[in-house]
């Protein structure tokens, strides 16, 4: 089953609409009209499940050594659920991503804004 599409996300209060572009028995891809951000969702099945929400964002910049061209830049983030086959329920794992999320995102994200800054 595939999200809701198209799939919006907000970057620096600006929408970005990301429309289904691809969907596979385990894989759906959602991509920006100017191709400069894709969003991914996949689900492997082995030994363990590993579930994955990766989101990809391009931008054009100054190239810092040739100041008067403009380079692509991108960045990713993700998410991976890596569970056993047995043993964890959907709930269960959502309990423990709640439980990091606040983690993470308590008092304006100061952790995830240490960790971006080198802290560990």
């Amino acid at each position: 089953m595939s999200f809701t599409d198209p799939v919006s996300i907000t970057i620096s209060g600006t929408p970005i609409s990301l429309p289904r572009t691809s969907v596979g028995d385990e894989r759906s891809e959602y991509r920006s009209g100017d191709g400069l951000n894709q969003l991914v969702a996949s689900h492997d099945y082995g030994k363990r499940t590993r579930r994955m929400i990766r989101f990809d964002t391009s931008k054009m910049t100054t190239d810092p050594f040739r100041p008067s061209e403009n380079v692509k830049v991108s960045m990713s983030n993700y998410i991976v659920f890596d569970l056993p086959v047995a043993g964890y329920t959907a709930a269960e794992a959502l309990a423990v991503w709640v439980g990091l999320n606040a983690f993470l995102t308590a008092s304006s994200n100061a952790v995830v804004s240490k960790a971006l800054g080198g802290e560990s």
